[in-house]
């Protein structure tokens, strides 16, 4: 049996990391019998990261490649699209995934109102008394990637600007059809949806929470995801 190496669950999510909400989904959908098996140090893990999907003796880092393996099993997630909608697929996952997540990085570790909230949940297997000295510099590495990155030198207003860009780029293709791309799920919605609902569940009410819990048309996207891919 497929074995999902994979955060723990929280709030409310399969997964504290969308990419192993996504690779979940990803296994769901392809109908292969599959495990979990939650883990909370991926540093002995390919590329340092979770999720990692375990096949027989080898290991498939990154939800991409978990997605190319479960094709060449014969899974088809894009099955009806045009060539068109494929490319256009191709750029809501990077959309999702290069920009939107980010954001979410930054709202929950480079917030201080969220920042102890994260501290506990993401961290509650280290010791109390060694937990705030090692988590204060992971989280000072982390928000100075984002600084190279250039997502942590725009304002909370810039941020909120430009994430809104990306809403309304997703908004367009929900007013067609229940899912972004399809009547059904397809993969550009086991990317998109994750990190939706990563946003929305964030465990301190900010702005960028809010936008998404609160806006309709998203949230009754996210429940179809929810009945299209019920997670275990």
């Amino acid at each position: 049996m497929l074995t999902l190496l994979t955060y723990p669950s929280g709030y409310g999510q399969f997964s504290l990391s969308p990419f192993c909400v996504k690779a979940a989904m990803l296994l769901t959908y392809s109908g292969q019998p599959w495990q979990r098996e939650d883990h909370v140090d991926p540093r002995k893990m390919p590329h340092a990261k979770l999720p990692v999907l375990r096949a027989d003796e080898n290991l498939i880092p990154d939800s991409g490649d978990i997605r190319v393996f479960l094709e060449q099993q014969g899974a088809s997630f894009d099955d009806g699209l045009t060539d068109i909608q494929k490319a256009q697929s191709r750029a809501l996952i990077r959309m999702a995934e290069e920009h939107l997540y980010f954001h979410l990085v930054m709202d929950r570790w480079g917030n201080e109102e969220v920042w102890p909230a994260i501290r506990e949940e993401y961290f509650r297997a280290i010791p109390p008394l060694l937990r705030r000295p090692i988590t204060n510099q992971l989280r000072k590495t982390l928000l100075k990637g984002l600084n190279v990155h250039g997502i942590a030198r725009f304002s909370p207003r810039e941020r909120l600007d430009r994430v809104e860009h990306d809403l309304e780029a997703i908004h367009a293709y929900l007013w067609q059809s229940p899912f972004l791309l399809d009547n059904k799920p397809t993969s550009a919605d086991f990317s998109v949806a994750p990190i939706l609902d990563a946003i929305r569940r964030t465990p301190v009410d900010t702005p960028l929470s809010r936008r998404v819990s609160m806006d309709r048309l998203l949230t009754d996207y996210l429940a179809r995801m929810d009945d299209a891919v019920p997670l275990p």
